[in-house]
């Protein structure tokens, strides 16, 4: 029998959420789907049925992306899962194809996800466009360089000051970095501040701690502890869960507090910032094991429209010559610079979309495209002038996983 794609009924949407799980060996709870309800409305879901089965779900949150120089409306890609009886016939691309059609009709120039298997979403025109930085690091050879200014101080709050006093901060952070997602007041309340005791591992309650520089609120981190001993020692771990800070004092206080917490040994986090300023004011750089690896992917669903709401540096424009297989509309040629517009002048760099979609937010430049076999420079110097065109004052950051 064959496989049919469609948007599922509201009465239908948690049975196909139970079918994307089972490929994640795991199932939706009730308080799963009270939560989900409330932020994924049916008509941006896309179910497959074996015979009036579900066996299958894609699904997109509606976000708004920073972008160098703005916003745009963004897909947030999630709840992608197909059943493990139903692997290998081509669902999984029917989902990607359509719900790539869907997104271009609500126009929404961008569609952007965290991949459970980083090998997949290529395939579909995504770049890895904000890398992450986990890190890992060492309390006891955890020091800064300077103490934080004495006018930053800490203080832990609860859940109903934080909703009041978090978002700010958040938004100001997020207006000046690209690859940052927009928080509803549902998003806060469901996701980011909430706290059910599946989401703690093990770990402790989420703590709220608030930064402060002459009273005003300038930071904030939330995170989890999670008690081990060892032979009469505490060997507890600190588990981040996000840190921001609109200022200097606030970020680095922040993070002295969390290295300073009593009966523990490690600070986990999950996403720290690449443009933090930890790592220039910590006296061993190495004792916070950062990692690096793929975050954010993000898919240019209409380029058009993309290339044309992003600010540019000052330079020479150049003519890109850019493919895309699942969405027609996009391949051709764009002059890009002070202007942008299609064109059918000779390409100066040649490129797929996906590719182009890692420099758009700014985390590789055309120089490491070039480089790594991912464009083709055809006009000399072509590599160097979109380079300082796209060049951004900071890395791209996405905190958020979804």
């Amino acid at each position: 029998m064959s496989i049919e794609i469609r948007q599922p009924r509201a009465d239908e949407l948690r049975a196909a959420m139970e079918a994307a799980e089972t490929a994640f060996g795991s199932d939706v709870t009730d308080e799963d789907w009270e939560r989900e309800r409330k932020i994924l409305p049916p008509e941006r879901a896309l179910a497959a049925y074996d015979g009036g089965r579900p066996v299958g779900l894609a699904a997109a949150y509606a976000f708004g992306l920073t972008i160098p120089g703005g916003e745009l409306p963004c897909a947030g890609v999630t709840w992608v899962g197909v059943m493990p009886s139903h692997r290998r016939r081509g669902i999984l691309r029917d989902f990607m194809r359509t719900q790539l059609e869907d997104v271009h009709r609500w126009g929404e120039p961008l569609a952007a996800l965290w991949a459970s298997e980083a090998s997949i979403y290529g395939r579909f025109g995504y770049g890895a466009a904000a890398p992450g930085t986990p890190a890992r690091s060492d309390t006891r050879r955890f020091a800064l360089r300077e103490e934080p200014s004495p006018r930053a101080t800490v203080r832990l709050v609860d859940v109903d000051e934080a909703f009041g006093l978090f978002p700010p901060v958040y938004d100001a952070v997020r207006a000046r970095r690209a690859g940052m997602l927009s928080r509803s007041e549902t998003w806060w309340k469901e996701l980011r501040l909430a706290d059910p005791k599946e989401w703690r591992r093990g770990a402790s309650q989420k703590f709220y701690a608030l930064a402060e520089v002459d009273g005003r609120p300038e930071g904030y981190a939330t995170y989890r502890v999670k008690g081990e001993w060892e032979d009469g020692f505490a060997k507890g771990e600190v588990k981040v869960v996000e840190v921001f800070g609109t200022s200097a004092s606030a970020e680095l206080e922040l993070w002295r507090y969390l290295h300073a917490i009593d009966l523990t040994v490690k600070v986990d986090a999950f996403a720290v910032d690449p443009a933090s300023r930890l790592f220039l004011a910590v006296r061993d750089p190495r004792a916070l094991g950062l990692r690096l690896g793929d975050a954010l992917w993000l898919r240019l669903v209409d380029l058009e429209a993309s290339l044309r709401a992003r600010s540019y540096k000052a330079g020479e424009s150049v003519v890109l010559d850019v493919r895309d297989e699942l969405c027609p509309w996009n391949t051709g040629r764009y002059r890009v610079g002070a202007d942008v517009s299609r064109t059918e002048d000779t390409a100066d760099l040649a490129l797929d979309v996906g590719d182009l979609a890692s420099a758009y937010l700014g985390a590789f430049d055309f120089h490491q495209l070039v480089h790594a076999g991912r464009a083709e420079e055809r006009q000399e110097g072509a590599a160097e002038a979109a380079t300082l065109l796209f060049r951004t004052d900071l890395p791209p950051f996405c905190p958020e996983v979804f």
